[in-house]
């Protein structure tokens, strides 16, 4: 590819990265000044002008697809700008602090600057390490430095709520686990992004922690604790405090998506996700006299009892569970069909969703397809009756039922007519595919495949979640050869 700012542009519209014509000349004359600036300087090992690009101004950019960027920002060791000045082209509005300790890159930020009119930036020639008392929002950094060395450099600086980007390669997961065994107590795992730069083999990581509120002196003794150890646990008396508002939305599906997050209730659940699915958890939230977490790695969240009440939505006055979400995927009737059965879920009901996942991974469903006008798996009711399900059965978003159909296998629909449960083998592949509550199923089910539930006379309907777990119990018992791989009985 010829260099030039047309072909800029059509690499970054390639990538879906959408910026303005005068943002696109801004950063054509950032790169001029940086292949000028290079020989002398040794800006960059990289030559080519389409990796050029890709690996620095495409791979900047992109972190705006998975975060907002806080503000002001600290580009910590930005080198020759990379990521600071993209972000500050793309988005203008931030306050960013270029730090870059080498004198030379330094001079050349501000020629940058100066030349690019870029208002809003500040050169900091120095470094960012635990002497820094200035505070700021956010700091980003695409060093080599390890995530616990690089949280202990940026512990002084940042303020409570404040958020450290860190844009990594793909093998930063020893560094994630060490940051959680060391860094528990100041800083909390938020978000980490996977994801590849387009047009390349290049797999990318965008870590994302953020800066607790800590109480100095605030440590409580649980019972049964050890008596030499410390537990900490990190107060928070105000609706203003980040950690409570990201909790707060996920009282709700929009903000459980939003977030990645939800919050699980009941003892029992909680210590079921604990001993199974431990990666999964991030915090341990109590009221004000809430016992301690069972494990000194978990984050320990003690909340003002009002604060506390708005979140335990299920009334239970017991601690609850901050955990984050696993992926889920769309469905594809393109895709592989797994054997055995896959459950289409259309539940508007909370309680019903998280009731049915639990019956699919009791019965081994081969995977749980979440339709549009399905309630969130992780809405607290609907985890509440899940617990740990919620990580056996994998999920999927589908389509809505109005317009779910397959030509790869039979899609079986819970109908009140039709063939008793019983009454046919299940299909080696196939979809079960329960109604609403109320309106049932569209139309086109009740042309296609359907089993009906035998029920005393006068007995209209069952309860969806129960007539979904009774068909899951009647395939399994017609069809009792080895589950799925991964089943595990609960």
């Amino acid at each position: 590819m010829t260099p030039g700012r047309s072909s800029l542009e059509a690499i970054i519209k390639g990538c879906g990265i959408r910026l303005s014509s005068a943002q696109l000349d801004r950063l054509w004359a950032y790169h001029r000044m940086l292949r000028t600036a290079n020989a002398e300087l040794n800006l960059t090992r990289i030559h080519n002008f389409e990796n050029m690009v890709l690996k620095h101004y495409v791979d900047s950019l992109l972190v705006l697809r998975f975060a907002e960027l806080p503000s002001p920002l600290i580009d910590m060791g930005s080198g020759p700008g990379l990521p600071g000045i993209p972000l500050k082209i793309a988005r203008p509005d931030t306050q960013m602090i270029l730090a870059e300790p080498r004198g030379a890159r330094a001079e050349f930020l501000e020629e940058v600057c100066g030349r690019l009119k870029l208002d809003g930036v500040e050169v900091l020639a120095g470094k960012v390490n635990s002497k820094l008392s200035r505070k700021v929002a956010g700091v980003i950094t695409r060093a080599v430095a390890s995530i616990p060395e690089t949280l202990d450099r940026v512990a002084n600086c940042l303020e409570a709520g404040g958020r450290m980007l860190f844009m990594k390669g793909p093998d930063c997961d020893a560094e994630i686990a060490e940051a959680a065994r060391t860094h528990a107590d100041r800083f909390r795992l938020v978000a980490d992004h996977a994801y590849q730069i387009p047009g390349t083999s290049h797999d990318r990581r965008l870590v994302i922690y953020e800066r607790l509120e800590v109480a100095a002196g605030d440590a409580v003794m649980g019972e049964g604790a050890d008596p030499a150890a410390t537990v900490r646990g990190v107060s928070i008396t105000s609706e203003s405090n980040p950690t409570f508002k990201l909790c707060r939305d996920l009282l709700g599906g929009r903000g459980i998506r939003k977030q990645g997050r939800a919050l699980l209730s009941g003892a029992r659940p909680i210590a079921e996700v604990l001993e199974r699915f431990r990666g999964q958890a991030e915090g341990w939230l109590t009221d004000s006299q809430g016992a301690p977490p069972p494990t000194a790695d978990l984050p320990w969240y003690r909340l003002a009892d009002p604060l506390f009440r708005v979140l335990d939505a299920s009334g239970t006055h017991a601690p609850l569970l901050l955990v984050r979400l696993p992926e889920i995927p769309e469905w594809s009737d393109e895709a592989p069909w797994p054997a055995g059965c896959t459950l289409f879920v259309p539940f508007q009901d909370p309680e019903n969703v998280g009731a049915v996942i639990r019956s699919a991974a009791a019965f081994g469903v081969a995977r749980v397809v979440l339709l549009r006008e399905a309630a969130h798996p992780f809405h607290p009711k609907a985890a509440r009756a899940a617990g740990p399900a919620l990580f056996q059965v994998p999920l999927l978003e589908g389509p809505s039922i109005q317009d779910l159909t397959s030509d790869r296998v039979p899609l079986v629909a819970l109908a009140t007519d039709g063939p008793e449960l019983g009454a046919a083998p299940f299909p080696e592949s196939f979809g079960l595919v329960p109604g609403v509550e109320g309106p049932g199923l569209p139309s086109h089910f009740r042309e296609g495949e359907r089993r009906r539930i035998a029920m005393a006379p006068g007995v209209e309907s069952l309860n969806a979640a129960t007539a979904t777990a009774v068909a899951l119990y009647a395939w399994r018992q017609c069809c009792p050869g080895s589950p799925p791989e991964g089943f595990t009985e609960i």
